[in-house]
């Protein structure tokens, strides 16, 4: 089995018998419809709808475990907090340290299916705490390869929206289930088609650069290096700049190495449409 163990992530658990209507008014992601041994992208968003904390979601009995990243646990363990008033919802930081993560071959029985990899025709399965050995880069060249990000080395917190990042397309946001908080500003950008900025997989002929060297179309960046093995790696990018630059043969760049980009394929997305007249910059 191929498995790699993940020291960053960290844990909370939700329960009581509000835990469904506290967290169904709160996140990104629809609980109604999360099945039981299945993770779930999600977020908490800022009211500008701009990702605030990400993690991961699965149902644990009556009620949820929140995956994240470990230098997000103790703020987001605080945020939950504050908006918890009198809702009869118990708060708690997971004891695992670190989680582990197996593909290719039967899972542990406990393992939870990451439905972001499911997208992807990929069955990959997740556990609290250090049961696998291997370190974490093979797991980021699967994620290189499916176009999967997470915050902190792929994008800033506070920095990207929902669709940017693609929960759009990964069940990671519900248009349907109602308010949350940041829901009018992402539902208006699905409704109106202006979601610019996208994961793309980034590939070159010599070995890219470090995380956080911009990509660059005509001298001007249209985006940032993400996690970076060998040639490969990820980034969010303009879109609307990239299928600029591909029509007209420019060449798209990083760190001085010209790299081609492609969206997951996955996803459905393609590269939009280039309108000659369309000249002005934001």
């Amino acid at each position: 089995m191929s498995s790699a163990f993940l020291n960053d992530r960290a844990f909370i658990h939700v329960s009581g018998t509000g835990a469904t209507d506290f967290l169904q008014n709160l996140i990104t992601p629809d609980l109604d419809s999360l099945p039981a041994g299945e993770a779930r992208p999600g977020a908490l968003l800022t009211p500008q709808g701009k990702i605030m904390f990400e993690f991961l979601i699965w149902r644990d009995g009556e009620g949820y475990v929140l995956e994240t990243g470990g230098d997000q646990q103790d703020a987001l363990l605080r945020r939950l907090t504050m908006y918890k008033l009198r809702a009869p919802v118990d708060l708690k930081a997971g004891e695992a340290k670190g989680a582990s993560v197996f593909w290719d071959e039967a899972a542990p029985e406990d393992a939870i299916k990451d439905s972001r990899f499911a997208k992807a025709s990929l069955e990959l399965y997740r556990l609290p705490g250090h049961s696998a050995s291997a370190d974490a880069s093979s797991y980021d060249g699967l994620r290189i390869a499916n176009g999967i990000v997470v915050a902190g080395i792929d994008y800033p917190l506070s920095d990207a929206f929902p669709h940017d990042v693609l929960m759009d397309v990964n069940d990671g946001v519900s248009f349907k289930k109602g308010c949350f908080v940041g829901q009018e500003v992402v539902s208006r950008m699905k409704h109106r088609g202006t979601a610019r900025r996208r994961v793309v997989t980034v590939t070159a002929e010599a070995d890219l650069p470090a995380t956080g060297t911009d990509i660059l179309t005509g001298g001007k960046p249209i985006g940032t290096l993400g996690t970076v093995i060998g040639k490969q790696g990820l980034a969010i990018i303009r879109t609307d700049r990239a299928a600029d630059a591909m029509a007209s043969g420019t060449d798209i760049t990083t760190g001085g190495i010209a790299v081609t980009v492609a969206l997951p394929a996955w996803s459905g997305l393609g590269f939009p449409a280039v309108d000659p007249a369309a000249t002005a910059e934001d």
